[in-house]
């Protein structure tokens, strides 16, 4: 069994790091398996969209926080050991790009599409509308499992690097 670093704002760092990943992919899991489903399942599809819609900010703020955390940690930590995972800090670069690019443009598109559909009286304009959410909606759900996918990669070589735990 490893034993604690002699320095305590190295072990700091690698729990905020660690903290910043797990938070980070256990939120996207959470939203994506239980929330997102139970809240369709229980709430009529409008309702269930303006809740969704209430969430979906604040879920991209914990991925900028994240994101950025883990990134931060991951520099100090490999400018401090001078050990550097360009691998997986190429990883953590991916996804907090996306979350950013998500979060403040296909996300804020789509939910001003989502705004146009029901204010729209038009039945033309109305569902070229809702093919452009449907495309605004797959594009995320694409590139979120992209970013679940680099995140598992990342949480994996964590787990498996074999000197310090980052």
């Amino acid at each position: 069994m490893r034993e604690f670093s002699g320095e305590p704002m190295i072990t700091i760092l690698r729990f905020l790091h660690l903290l910043s990943l797990v938070v980070w992919i256990g939120g996207m899991v959470f939203l994506v398996v239980i929330g997102a489903p139970s809240i369709f399942k229980v709430l009529p599809r409008e309702s269930a969209g303006d809740v969704l819609g209430d969430i979906f900010p604040k879920y991209w703020i914990m991925g900028y926080i994240c994101g950025g955390s883990a990134l931060a940690t991951i520099m100090l930590l490999s400018f401090k050991e001078r050990l550097y995972p360009w691998g997986k800090i190429g990883l953590i670069v991916l996804m907090t790009a996306l979350t950013l690019y998500l979060g403040l443009a296909v996300a804020s598109k789509a939910r001003e599409v989502r705004l146009q559909i029901r204010s729209v009286e038009d039945t033309v304009r109305k569902e070229a509308l809702k093919k452009e959410f449907k495309y605004l909606h797959m594009k995320s759900v694409a590139l979120q499992v992209v970013i679940l996918i680099c995140g598992l990669i990342v949480i994996f070589l964590t787990a498996n690097y074999k000197a310090p735990i980052y």
